[in-house]
């Protein structure tokens, strides 16, 4: 990226420009598309049903029906109406941090922001985040998958007690802000198995992480094992490398029972032909340029390098991630696991007067998260870890001056 004066940065944080800022072959898509139409979506077009093919592709045969809209925040509330209707229910689990989107019915099952506005819905229950570093069982514990999703059992149980019952599951594949987790392996399996007992659905929210960006899947749902599917997948951000463009996917029996009460979904501008087009050259650049492949050989890169700075510096607690999605836990003591948070804003601070844009996220701000372009590359990643090398350094130094 470049400011006003044309001074380069380097992006570290931007997971929306999925391939790459400006890349031209999006661009043209974009460009020759507008130049033969753009209109909204009652108009039938080739592309509409050409993208939702493609897409059909990527995923699990029985997610098979697709809604097209402009925004996560629209993809994640259709999910919400879809499992609502479907199962005749109303209440949502969701993981304690999580974050679905700004419209109202998305703020009241986003921990992040209603702790800090109008509080708890009754129908909403919030679940511990699967995190085997700073959660409630880390990997120390025997079995933490078990022990994650009963915790999800016990929130069930209790509901139904109280005379709830439960529409969905709504899940970050990887919640990001929550502190950039990787959900242990096995634990979606058990936590579907409970809220299918309970007559509710799984909602897999791939907005942050889809499309390629763990590297050896193209959802990060699949992370957890080939005999996952979720009932709902709802997608964003990277979908159109910055153009606005969502999209949900879901099995023909929620469709069926959406489509069920008479009220048509419409929404004008979700799926028209510029922004399908868009998304078409996206995938098209994924496959072209090997991406995926890319986010592993890179993303396996970084994390070696950001494991061999821990071992060097004891304000590094944790490294974790996939792909070209990481975190780095950083800690004021090994043993406490205390968020570093004042540090983490000063490292990353220091790292913007360098031109590399880096953020942080986590309940305590001190988790630095890595979701670059997916055209970061090797010399980018040896940048980083360098300059983070000697930025630590230096404060760790000054440290011992006071």
């Amino acid at each position: 990226m470049y400011d006003e004066n044309g001074r380069q940065y380097l992006d570290c944080i931007n997971n929306v420009a999925h391939v790459g800022h400006c890349h031209p072959d999006i661009v043209k898509a974009a460009h020759e598309q507008n130049q033969l139409l753009n209109t909204n979506s009652r108009y039938l077009h080739d592309n509409l049903v050409d993208y939702a093919e493609r897409l059909s592709k990527t995923l699990p045969e029985k997610l098979c029906i697709f809604y097209f809209l402009n925004s996560g925040s629209e993809a994640n509330d259709l999910a919400l109406r879809l499992a609502r209707q479907y199962t005749k229910h109303e209440d949502v689990i969701v993981l304690d941090h999580a974050y679905h989107g700004h419209l109202t019915s998305l703020i009241d099952i986003s921990p992040y922001k209603f702790r800090n506005l109008e509080g708890q819905k009754e129908w909403v229950h919030v679940a511990p985040v699967p995190d085997t570093y700073r959660g409630l069982y880390r990997e120390d514990h025997e079995d933490p998958v078990t022990a994650y999703a009963d915790e999800v059992k016990n929130i069930i149980e209790h509901a139904h007690k109280r005379g709830r019952k439960i529409a969905a599951f709504f899940v970050e594949s990887l919640p990001s802000v929550g502190g950039q987790i990787i959900p242990p392996a096995g634990y979606f399996q058990k936590v579907a198995e409970h809220v299918h007992q309970a007559g509710g659905v799984f909602i897999a929210d791939e907005i942050q992480v889809g499309f390629g960006r763990v590297g050896e899947h193209f959802w990060a749902f699949q992370l957890q094992g080939e005999d996952f599917i979720p009932d709902i997948v709802t997608m964003g951000k990277p979908i159109g490398n910055g153009h606005p463009l969502a999209c949900v996917a879901t099995t023909k029996e929620i469709a069926e029972a959406f489509a069920a009460t008479g009220v048509e979904y419409f929404n004008t501008f979700g799926g028209n032909p510029v922004s399908c087009a868009i998304g078409l050259a996206v995938l098209d650049v994924i496959e072209k340029e090997h991406l995926q492949a890319h986010a592993t050989e890179v993303g396996n890169f970084l994390m070696k390098t950001l494991k061999e700075q821990q071992l060097k510096h004891p304000i590094i607690g944790d490294v974790r991630g996939c792909g070209l999605f990481i975190g780095v836990d950083l800690v004021k003591d090994q043993a406490e696991r205390t968020p570093a948070t004042a540090e983490a804003e000063d490292l990353i601070t220091r790292l913007k007067e360098k031109c590399i844009l880096l953020s942080t996220d986590g309940p305590g701000r001190n988790v630095l998260k890595f979701k670059p372009p997916m055209c970061f590359n090797m010399e980018n990643a040896k940048f980083v870890v360098e300059t983070i090398d000697k930025i630590l350094t230096d404060m760790e130094k000054e440290c011992l001056n006071q």
